[in-house]
């Protein structure tokens, strides 16, 4: 093992070397953490400070067991080198055996800090009660409360005057009187208020809360309001409805900005790409901020000096109905002067606002033309910039009667927008980020184990894409009983966060599987309690089988699948068929899901295949079409070795395409084994 190779790693790692577990390596990121701890003496000694001593014995069992021991969210009390004074933090550990360079043995640590998810997920506890009382006393009909009472006959109609509706709106009694309050709601929300008005009346519910909707001020512009109403009973007779108005627009904004950055997140979740993370974004600013959105990437924005013509490349386009369709990846020059470049140089939004179908010249790129000419009323300039470099241009507008851009449309544009930071900081860290994310996942990626009478083969192949590292697992090891423990997955995302998910989740697995005999259907329960407690934002798919010797010469499978593409079974005739009576919804996705199993008779010389979906999915192409061609090319191969036909597999459905990190296992029962024949037809 080369230490050096985890000097540039984002984690901490430490390496002890001997059963005393004398300190011999720590990177960078360690160092920083928990300080330059003296090299050569024992971890107690060099960690004197350290409160938890019982955390040490793990290094004990690691070394003296040789199987890997996983912490999750840790609290660590002891003086930190970036945190003068102590206090509590939290940690992931995953600790394994590994040997040196020079054949020592010892124990190598990776230490991933989780204080801000920990303490975080305290914060939304207590915020989320917070807000849900503060809902239940906004809804209360407390007159006191409400900035306008009004008053309807039993049929509807405004019988009486209402200083709060006149103060707010500017309606006068005679305009305000019978219907003629609808005037003052805005017109896309004026036939449903009028049609929940209508249901109201003709229900007669002792409580009516309406949706919200805008009303026009006494100043011209749109404010959100909600509307409560009750009917007044004489008996069981309606004789009159009294309502309240209360203006809850800082309310619906915050909402509004609490949805779209959800929807924003969502969006590019599992997106690594910039182009297509941008293009995402586009497809969340419309039609919610904007009519029309479009996004320039700026190739030359480090070496281009201010004030110098500027090359824009578009990499997304995205407009609401009706309007023109722009393409994208299209190059466009623009002058020193032009808007966008003036926006570009000063790192500052342009905003204009001008009469529908007007806009000043030159305001956009000649592309954009068609959008503004379609009546729009407002546009936006807005630079996107990256440590004091403009990175990205963007342009948002407004068309026909829909309230113009202002300054909170331009704010949520600001931080919908910052979601594409990060990937324009990182592009050029990409490279390392993989490096160090494939030594992750190699060393946890093991050998079969060695089993009578079963053939076991297993591979991994990384993405070709530099900046895209998957969270593809595979194991295989043997249980208590004698049985084959199979297990293949995929944790969401494409970075560093989702390999090492990956190996805390697979760890955690083998270890969930180990502990005691249960159902795969109850291990994969298990770990889903797991997943959605500490992995909030994380989705797995995974398999988990058992493969077992049901009597002499006979060999069955018991599995459970979770959102994973089906196992494939061979046998030894070609005939090939998936395995779908164990589906069940990925890991992380449903509250309290649950996962059935299944078991299936495994023929002599038949051969079972599990793996990830990089082997089958292709970008724009149906699943069922990649299953087909895995079936095809399985069934071909069945009477190779099992290593060659691992590789068969891989090299022939792998030749032009590898967006996605594969991983397989392949487990093949001997043909002189006896039992039922070789076919895989129904059973």
């Amino acid at each position: 093992m080369r230490l050096e190779m985890f000097d540039p790693a984002p984690i901490g790692v430490i390496l002890t070397e001997g059963p005393e577990h004398r300190l011999a390596y720590t990177n960078e990121v360690h160092r920083k953490t928990f300080g330059d701890r003296p090299l050569g003496r024992t971890v107690r000694e060099a960690f004197p400070d350290l409160v938890q001593a019982g955390y040490l014995d793990i290094l004990d069992r690691v070394y003296t067991t040789g199987r890997a021991e996983v912490l999750t969210g840790a609290p660590i009390d002891l003086d930190f080198a970036d945190s003068p004074g102590g206090g509590t933090r939290y940690f992931s550990f995953s600790f394994s055996r590994a040997t040196t360079s020079d054949g020592r043995q010892g124990v190598l640590g990776v230490i991933v800090e989780v204080t801000e998810q920990v303490t975080g997920a305290q914060r939304i506890r207590v915020l989320s009660e917070e807000r849900r009382r503060a809902l239940l006393r906004y809804r209360s009909l407390v007159s006191a409360g409400s900035q306008v009472v009004w008053v309807t006959g039993p049929k509807g109609g405004v019988t009486e005057p209402s200083p709060g509706w006149q103060r707010v709106t500017g309606q006068s009694w005679e305009e305000f009187r019978g219907d003629g309050y609808l005037d003052a709601i805005h017109p896309d929300d004026r036939a449903g208020a009028a049609e929940a008005w209508q249901r109201a009346l003709a229900e007669q519910a002792p409580h009516l809360t309406y949706d919200t909707y805008r009303l026009r001020t006494a100043s011209g512009e749109y404010r959100h309001f909600a509307v409560e109403a009750a009917p007044v009973r004489d008996g069981d007779t309606v004789i009159e409805w009294v309502g309240t108005c209360t203006d809850i627009e800082q309310e619906w904004q915050e909402a509004r900005q609490e949805e779209l950055l959800a929807r924003a997140s969502a969006a590019t979740a599992d997106i690594v790409r910039l182009d297509e993370m941008l293009a995402a974004l586009a497809e969340v600013i419309v039609p919610e901020i904007a009519d029309n959105c479009t996004i320039y990437l700026l190739p030359q924005a480090l070496h281009r000096l201010p004030g110098t013509a500027l090359t824009a490349d578009r990499v997304a386009a995205a407009h609401r109905d009706g309007l023109p369709d722009l393409p994208v990846h299209h190059e466009e020059h623009l002058e020193s002067g032009s808007p966008l470049a003036r926006a570009a140089d000063g790192r500052r939004p342009v905003h204009a606002v001008f009469p529908p179908g007007s806009p000043p010249p030159d305001l956009a790129p000649p592309g954009s033309a068609p959008w503004l000419a379609e009546g729009a009323n407002s546009v936006v300039l807005f630079p996107v910039v990256v440590d004091g470099t403009t990175a990205a241009l963007v342009t948002a507008s407004v068309c026909g009667d829909r309230t113009p851009l202002g300054p909170a449309d331009i704010s949520l544009l600001r931080m919908v927008l910052q979601r594409s930071h990060t990937p324009l900081r990182n592009a050029l860290e990409y490279q390392r980020t993989r490096q160090v994310a494939l030594a992750l996942q190699r060393s946890l990626l093991t050998e079969p184990p060695r089993v009578p009478d079963l053939g076991i083969a297993v591979r991994y192949r990384p993405s070709s894409a530099a900046a895209e590292v998957g969270g593809d697992w595979y194991d295989a090891f043997e249980l208590r009983d004698g049985a084959l423990a199979l297990t293949i997955g995929d944790v969401s995302g494409h970075d560093l966060p989702a390999a090492v998910t990956m190996s805390q989740l697979r760890n955690m697995l083998r270890g969930l599987t180990l502990d005691r005999q249960e159902p795969t259907g109850t291990i994969l329960r298990r770990l889903d309690v797991a997943v959605q407690t500490l992995y909030l934002e994380c989705t797995v798919t995974c398999v988990l089988g058992r493969v077992e010797r049901p009597g002499p010469g006979r060999f069955q499978l018991t599995y459970s699948v979770a959102g994973h593409p089906p196992p494939l079974l061979v046998g030894t005739d070609g005939t090939a068929r998936f395995l779908y009576d164990a589906r069940s919804p990925l890991l992380g996705l449903v509250p309290e899901p649950e996962y059935g199993s299944a078991t299936e008779p495994l023929p002599a010389g038949s051969t079972l295949l599990l793996y990830t979906d990089g082997l089958v999915e292709r970008r724009g192409e149906d699943l069922t079409v990649g299953l087909e061609r895995l079936r095809r090319e399985a069934s071909g191969a069945v009477r190779l070795p099992l290593e060659d036909f691992c590789d068969r597999l891989l090299d022939n459905l792998l030749t032009t395409v590898g967006d996605d990190d594969v991983a397989l296992v392949a487990v093949r029962v001997p043909e002189d084994v006896g039992g039922p024949g070789s076919g895989t037809g129904p059973h």
